[in-house]
């Protein structure tokens, strides 16, 4: 068995005390026998208002969440799992991008959220995750200590596709790492992410954003570890706070051979519309 840490924040608009807080989680997770912290999406920045929230973006190399935990990781000797920052492009748009940083401080994946969230609402708003960030154009696995991991980042859940292409790239844990609102939260977060378990027969480590935010939003929380048999290993509620589950790989290998999903999988023939 591989110990895993789960951190559940309440992001703000202050790129510093975000930092404190996960430099902090990452001592706490280590002292806590963790090999390995998952952290929700948008772990450096949650701000609404686009013209604050620039002054405080980056690029990658300028970014002072990302470099304060590559430091803290490699003095506490730990691999976290940035679950996504807004990081800005050379184009001057932004991506929604997780990091994957092994426990001497070096990045090991990064992956560049592939679904964008826009929708017109029933009450006359809309939102546009288009109108600043750029989708990414990859798949990613990597090898952390827990297994190989296939990574995603919040709506990527409600896509099934790209959870069966991880699965079948070889991961044995998926992390979705989130920032649900409470009603789509309240309504389809434990059902899909059991359902991306029990599809793949994989772990599903998905650390999530929690409560009332500085810039007015509230997200659902429910930080969850699901087993490849979709039994819920861990949920976190709806406060901030650390916690560990067990990621025992004997368990992968059991869910496959009591339904081989994987080994039973074809390609989709082409559909045929018939009157």
């Amino acid at each position: 068995m591989t110990r895993a840490a789960v951190l559940q924040t309440c992001t703000g608009i202050d790129p510093a005390r975000n930092a404190a807080e996960l430099v902090d989680a990452v001592a706490r997770a280590a002292a806590g026998g963790a090999a390995m912290l998952f952290t929700p999406e948008m772990s450096n920045l949650l701000d609404r208002d686009r013209a604050s929230a620039a002054a405080s973006l980056t690029d990658e190399g300028g970014d002072r969440v990302l470099a304060a935990v590559r430091d803290a990781a490699a003095r506490a000797g730990l691999w976290v799992h940035l679950g996504s920052l807004a990081i800005r492009r050379p184009d001057g748009r932004l991506a929604n991008r997780g990091y994957v940083i092994d426990n001497a401080g070096a990045i090991r994946a990064r992956y560049d959220k592939l679904h964008l969230f826009d929708v017109d609402l029933g009450d006359g708003g809309s939102w546009r995750e288009s109108a600043t960030y750029v989708a990414g154009d990859a798949a990613v696995v990597t090898d952390p200590p827990l297994g190989r991991m296939g990574l995603a980042i919040c709506y990527d859940l409600r896509f099934p596709a790209l959870f069966t292409a991880l699965s079948g790239a070889g991961a044995t844990v998926l992390s979705v790492p989130a920032a649900f609102t409470r009603p789509t939260g309240l309504a389809h977060w434990h059902l899909l992410l059991r359902a991306r378990a029990v599809e793949n027969a994989c772990f599903v480590v998905a650390a999530a954003q929690a409560g009332g935010h500085a810039d007015g939003r509230e997200t659902f929380g429910h930080s969850l570890v699901v087993d490849p048999w979709g039994e819920v290993l861990l949920d976190m509620g709806d406060a901030p706070g650390l916690a560990f589950a067990e990621i025992d790989q004997g368990c992968v290998a059991a869910a496959r051979a009591r339904v081989p999903v994987i080994a039973h999988r074809r390609a989709i023939p082409p559909v045929e519309a018939m009157s």
